[in-house]
């Protein structure tokens, strides 16, 4: 049996049909206000960050034998009043996770269930087509400068790695014109509207990145996203970004004129 810890979006949602359709059971443990154990069914279970020590405790009392991270998770503050005997020892790890960038956090998060005897598993282990193989998906084709601006990105992604930023770098010509935050995608997209006319998007995992969790992921919004800013490409690491609903991202991205290329990484 496996849990699908996260939250409630398309990701998850994909997740939990795929493994009903293979006949496989599972649950889905959402990150809430409230600690609900026996939800009603249907009902998702729910868990404050507070008791993650007695939601560990009861999935393995629950049979579960696996977990999937799924879907994002905004970090919460923790209030002290809330933590309960079975969390109490594992505060300082907590704490301490909560302190680093979401690739440190999750790492952490991911030894505890681990220590507990669940083995984790990634998103694409549940749905290995979530990860399209390398190439150009979209009818427009790279153009010199677009090759260009994919290997100054990477370059950028790189050297921001080991301070566990983000995962996406928008570049035009050579120029950096951001790089992905603790905001998000979205919110970085939307905040070059205006002046990034032909530039390009570049997405991928943090170099050293445990890809268990938090796995980078474009679908039809980003692509309207980028039409909105009036980018020219979104280019993707091979192997290491998930694309949700690909007929329509591949659809939506001809449609808007872009670029949408699978890219290996260089060297």
């Amino acid at each position: 049996m496996i849990a699908l810890i996260g939250s409630l979006d398309p990701l998850t949602a994909l997740l939990a049909a795929t493994l009903r359709a293979q006949g496989q059971a599972h649950m889905i443990c959402t990150l809430g206000h409230r600690t609900v154990l026996d939800p009603l069914p249907g009902d998702p279970l729910t868990f404050r960050v507070e008791h993650l020590g007695t939601l560990i405790h009861h999935l393995g009392q629950s049979g579960i034998r696996a977990v999937c991270f799924s879907g994002g998770i905004h970090r919460p503050q923790v209030d002290p009043a809330q933590i309960d005997a079975l969390t109490a020892p594992l505060v300082p790890l907590l704490l301490a996770a909560l302190r680093q960038g979401d690739d440190g956090a999750l790492r952490t998060v991911i030894g505890l269930f681990e220590q507990a005897g669940l083995a984790v598993l990634s998103a694409q282990d549940l749905v290995p087509e979530l990860l399209p193989h390398p190439g150009v998906l979209t009818h427009h084709r790279p153009a010199p400068q677009h090759e260009a601006d994919a290997a100054r990105a990477e370059s950028v992604h790189r050297i921001i790695a080991p301070a566990d930023i983000g995962q996406g770098v928008i570049v035009r010509r050579g120029q950096v014109l951001a790089v992905e935050a603790q905001p998000g995608t979205d919110f970085m997209l939307r905040s070059v509207k205006g002046f990034a006319e032909g530039a390009l998007f570049f997405k991928a995992p943090k170099l050293g990145q445990d890809r268990r969790a938090d796995l980078p992921v474009i679908g039809p919004t980003t692509i309207e996203r980028a039409r909105d800013a009036k980018l020219s490409a979104i280019v993707i690491e091979a192997g290491g970004v998930m694309v949700m609903n690909r007929e329509a991202t591949v659809a939506a991205a001809n449609e808007a004129s872009l670029v949408l290329w699978v890219r290996e990484p260089g060297p």
